[in-house]
């Protein structure tokens, strides 16, 4: 194994090692000392402690690449001094060669943002961070054990997520604590004097805690936190007091608060996910954080003039990556998304009135992910064929659309000859979609897509593929269908197609 050095050999040792573990009890005192020797000849150390940073998540977890890539960076693995963009492209990077050597698998879909550890290689990750090294550098792992109360011990790492904690008491000496991920559990209250004694504390999850009701106290005396999560908390009130002594702070995950007042003192943010407030001075207070770099944001049933603020603000949608609307009346002016808006990877729409869709560019090539749900008046996403990055489209309930992308609007808005939609596209759902009728007018090579879902779309009689359409999936094109009667109407391009 310590000879190990292409991606194929390392794939073929661990794919070994997994048969071996799965078939003989008791092996792991062989297995683990033959990973162990082949992880020690990885010369990046930022791969290395990449790579064990993952077994801080439960077997078989499903890891989201973006959030691991945040942790990275705000633990200090990876360096951000040249902005979040150029640090993230070097998480994906290790990402990559981790996936190729078999270290990390990824989950669901091509494209998706999902990871999962290979349970052998976990096991050896723990086995490093917890067993072969001194106590205040180790990793304590209880994720999804049903744990109710916090362990008392000094480590570098703890992951106790996924569990029954309900309090924080106390004033623990965690001297050494870097990591403290504490999402899915019952949290209620947090004492004041918790957070008292960890001063190297950099990455603190409590998001998914719906029992948590206020601030915690005690996050003042958090000097050199860098990441903090409180998303899906019961807080609604963000007392900015309690946070303004974070200086270091470059990630910050909010849920859904009355007002954010007082955030523009948290100088040095990079990355802000919040809901958007009904304040009217949130967007001048957002606009004076300097180094501002990734915004995701949402509104729901907002005032007009302050959705059109925030589209006027080149600020803060040059910057912004999730754009979600929800629950509003939008059928007279439509949605105009701005060309700086280029960033933006991830657009959904909830029960909104909306007229149409538009954008200010021929290109949006960051938009990733479309899901429009419970929309009505919008008759058609045209707007599409500017998305060529496209991998995810969903379309639930939409009772007006009748295209998909209509030809006569496409050829107004200047698409080039021989443009050619959805190249990247993974999956396609259209549920419940009564007046559709067109998704595109010829057919399609979709040479990604491997999911195409129709439900309750009877006035669809035609769909935009042929014999080759999908074909470059690694498992082919799969159509799922409600109604055996509409695939058995549907007017395919000719019998090959059918047969496919």
């Amino acid at each position: 194994m310590a000879s190990k050095r292409t991606i194929q050999e390392w794939r073929h040792a661990v794919d070994v090692l997994n048969s071996y573990a799965a078939e003989f009890s008791g092996m792991e005192d062989k297995i683990l000392p033959l990973l162990k020797y082949s992880y020690d000849n990885i010369k990046e150390e930022d791969v290395k402690s990449c790579l064990l940073y993952c077994a801080l998540f439960p077997e078989d977890d499903n890891i989201i690449k973006e959030t691991l890539i945040e942790y990275w960076i705000c633990e200090g693995i990876i360096d951000a001094s040249e902005g979040i963009e150029r640090a993230e492209n070097k998480g994906y990077a290790i990402i990559g060669s981790l996936v190729r050597a078999s270290l990390l698998m990824e989950t669901g879909l091509p494209d998706m943002k999902l990871l999962r550890m290979h349970d052998v290689v976990r096991d050896m990750a723990l086995w490093i961070t917890s067993d072969l090294r001194p106590q205040k550098e180790a990793y304590i792992v209880h994720a999804g054990v049903g744990l109710s109360e916090m362990p008392n011990v000094i480590v570098r790492r703890m992951s106790l997520m996924n569990n029954k904690i309900l309090h924080l008491a106390g004033s623990p000496e965690c001297i050494e604590l870097t990591t403290f991920l504490m999402q899915h559990n019952l949290l209620e209250n947090i004492s004041s004097e918790f957070f008292k004694s960890m001063p190297k504390l950099a990455v603190l999850d409590l998001s998914y805690n719906d029992k948590l009701s206020r601030v915690p106290e005690g996050l003042s005396k958090l000097v050199s936190l860098k990441y903090l999560n409180l998303n899906r908390t019961g807080i609604r009130h963000l007392h900015i007091d309690l946070l303004q002594e974070l200086k270091k702070l470059i990630s910050l995950e909010l849920p859904k608060c009355t007002s954010v007042a007082g955030i523009s003192r948290l100088h040095n943010l990079k990355i802000l996910k919040l809901y958007f407030p009904r304040d009217v001075g949130t967007i001048e207070e957002l606009e004076t954080l300097e180094h501002l770099e990734v915004l995701f944001t949402a509104f729901e049933d907002h005032p007009l003039p302050l959705w059109e603020k925030y589209l006027s603000s080149h600020r803060l949608t040059s910057c912004t990556r999730g754009l979600g609307i929800r629950n509003m009346k939008l059928e007279s002016s439509g949605v105009s998304l701005p060309v700086i808006m280029d960033k933006l990877r991830i657009f959904r729409m909830d029960n909104c009135r909306i007229s149409e869709i538009k954008i200010g560019t021929i290109c949006f090539s960051s938009l990733s992910f479309v899901i429009l749900i419970n929309c009505k008046c919008l008759k058609e996403l045209t707007f599409l064929m500017f998305a060529p990055n496209l991998i995810f489209l969903v379309i639930q309930n939409g009772i007006d659309v009748e295209d998909i992308i209509n030809k006569g609007k496409a050829f107004r808005g200047g698409i080039e000859s021989g443009t050619v939609p959805f190249q990247k596209l993974n999956r396609l759902a259209l549920i419940n979609v009564p007046e559709l009728k067109n998704i595109y007018w010829n057919p399609l090579p979709f040479p990604r897509l491997q999911d195409l879902v129709v439900k309750g779309c009877p006035n669809l009689k035609k769909l935009p593929l042929n014999s080759q359409s999908g074909k470059q999936g690694e498992d082919g094109l799969i159509i799922m269908y409600g109604e055996r009667e509409w695939i058995e109407g549907i007017e395919w391009e000719d019998q090959a197609t059918k047969t496919h």
